[in-house]
């Protein structure tokens, strides 16, 4: 895992980070609201490095970090002349142990075309997967294990010495008595890990976890494995280096360092390691050059000699831009977060539902407030957590849950005209009376309209009526006439459907509506899988004063069963 540490890199990373978040208008903040807003992000980033570089957390992928650096960048441009009130970066050191060479970090390349101009410009190049846990350098004298020190900030680290110790992966002697250091990624073990269908998998968080145990024991010792990733004393080309690992009991890397001439070569292994079994998560491929400058040279920011290409993210960082709450048929009330449009997995994600009112009461969801989105099922996008809240956050007044329930809204009046459209939609729909062409926003347009205001009156339209809603020509019209004409032959049980009868009167079928009327809750519950709840349910629908005005109005028209 690397960070962009110096000035022209965080620069570099806001022009090169792709369309994660799409070209987006400076926010229209006064000058105030601004710098509280970039006060509140820059905090929310010291935060993350603070975790990062001097506890060994990862808090946040490095994909989510570069969209929030970036975004960070874009709010600076546009507001020059704000301050932020952040405090002074803490300049002490990221552990108690200098690293005798420094780790470097990588440069991100995007795309294919930034891959390519990478190659070109080089001789001997060899790709790695990019393994997906926490960097380690080890230092080996005379053979002998003397120092294991986490990445830290590249230059200082923590001491994981006594830990390194008890990992079967990391040889406590080397079958030679040599001085070497070695630096490499401490990974969890996975068994055919297929990066493109489970991701991460959490793998990374469950190395720090076991590593910040105050004893490793070893069974969890175990289950940690070494990638080593470079020999900055060792030989000096790439070929001699992948050779002595080998001989010195680093199998793993050498098996998975490939020689590459040309970019389809390294989009092929790139592809290959993103949808093939892997021993351990990975995030992309890393590219380095088998020539490069000896370890006392190196310094803790990436180097021109390697760069990596991440996988495809599965995460993208969105701003909140409207709460919205859906009320369904049944009064069910869903959290919709409008989202300023961000590209994931090739698709705009616009849109993201929290699934029930106690989740977004649970989130305290806001707009201005910066989420996680993923795609579940690399289809449907989730929300995955809060990245960071806005400064400023208005406040939202969602629905009354105790107004909306199975029957209410069985007439358009204040207040309910989104459960009563979503009635509409279900009467007409294929679980319905299953009209042809007939959808939501037919319905809309007719209630819009004021054509309709109750569940059946638009049995009594005609074509002139139906022309003088928005979208309804002469020909729609007639199509409309149509499909209303035919749910006249529709069975009693469709339309018991349709008015939104509770599961379970298809157990007393065939009957009628004087008949079902009739039946007490006794009488229910004794029907099999009923039961006490739903008995209840069917006497509510079946007594309430509304649906019984519909059922008359059916049985008038001389609708079967009614």
């Amino acid at each position: 895992m690397s960070r962009y540490l110096s000035g022209w890199l965080l620069v570099l990373a806001v022009v090169l980070i792709p369309s994660l978040a799409l070209a987006q208008a400076c926010p229209e903040w006064s000058v105030v609201r601004a710098g509280r807003e970039l006060s509140a992000l820059s905090e929310r980033l010291a935060g993350w490095d603070d975790a990062y570089y001097r506890q060994g957390q990862s808090p946040i992928s490095d994909a989510l970090y570069d969209q929030a650096r970036a975004r960070l960048a874009a709010w600076q441009r546009c507001f020059p002349g704000v301050v932020q009130g952040v405090a002074a970066d803490d300049a002490r050191p990221a552990g108690p142990l200098r690293h005798p060479v420094a780790q470097t970090g990588l440069a991100k390349l995007e795309g294919e075309a930034a891959v390519r101009r990478w190659l070109v410009r080089r001789g001997e190049v060899w790709v790695q997967p990019k393994v997906d846990g926490v960097a380690v350098t080890l230092v080996y004298e005379q053979g002998h294990l003397v120092r294991a020190v986490s990445r830290g900030d590249g230059q200082y680290g923590q001491d994981w010495t006594s830990a390194a110790r008890r990992i079967p992966a990391i040889p406590t002697w080397l079958p030679e008595a040599i001085d070497a250091i070695l630096q490499g990624e401490l990974h969890l073990r996975l068994v055919d890990h297929v990066q493109a269908e489970a991701g991460t998998a959490g793998a990374r968080s469950a190395v720090i976890g076991l590593l910040a145990r105050e004893s490793l024991d070893i069974e969890a010792a175990r289950r940690i494995g070494l990638f080593v990733w470079d020999w900055p004393d060792g030989p000096a080309t790439m070929g001699e280096r992948l050779a002595g690992l080998k001989r010195l009991g680093f199998g793993e890397a050498v098996a998975l360092t490939r020689a590459v001439t040309s970019l389809a070569e390294v989009v092929r292994w790139r592809e290959d390691w993103y949808r093939g079994p892997l021993p351990f998560a990975t995030d992309g491929v890393v590219l380095r050059q088998g020539g490069r400058p000896p370890g006392s040279a190196w310094e803790a920011e990436p180097p021109n000699w390697a760069a990596a290409w991440k996988h495809p993210p599965r995460e993208a960082l969105a701003e909140v831009r409207d709460v919205a709450f859906r009320i369904g048929r049944t009064g069910r009330i869903t959290p919709l977060l409008h989202l300023r449009p961000v590209e994931l997995g090739g698709r705009t994600i616009r849109r993201v539902g929290l699934g029930s009112l106690a989740r977004w009461q649970a989130l305290d969801l806001r707009p201005g407030d910066q989420v996680v989105i993923a795609l579940a099922g690399l289809t449907i996008p989730r929300l995955e957590r809060v990245a960071w809240r806005a400064a400023e956050r208005p406040v939202i007044v969602p629905p009354d849950p105790a107004a909306y329930h199975a029957l209410s809204c069985l007439r358009l009046s204040p207040g309910c005209q989104a459960q009563f459209v979503e009635r509409l939609a279900w009467l007409g729909g294929p679980q319905g009376l299953d009209m042809a062409g007939v959808g939501q926003g037919t319905w809309q347009a007719l209630v819009e309209a004021g054509l309709v205001s109750g569940l059946l009156d638009w049995r009594a339209l005609d074509e002139q009526a139906l022309r003088r809603a928005h979208g309804i020509g002469e020909v729609r019209a007639r199509t409309l006439v149509a499909a209303f004409a035919a749910t006249r032959e529709a069975s009693f049980s469709r339309w018991l459907q349709a008015l939104g009868a509770p599961p379970g009167v298809e157990a007393t079928l065939p009957a009628d509506w004087a008949t079902l009327s009739g039946l007490g809750r006794g009488d229910w519950a004794a029907l099999p899988g009923v039961g006490p709840t739903r008995a209840q349910a069917q006497v509510d629908f079946f007594t309430h004063p509304q649906v019984k005005i519909l059922a008359r109005r059916l049985g008038e028209a001389g609708i079967e069963g009614f």
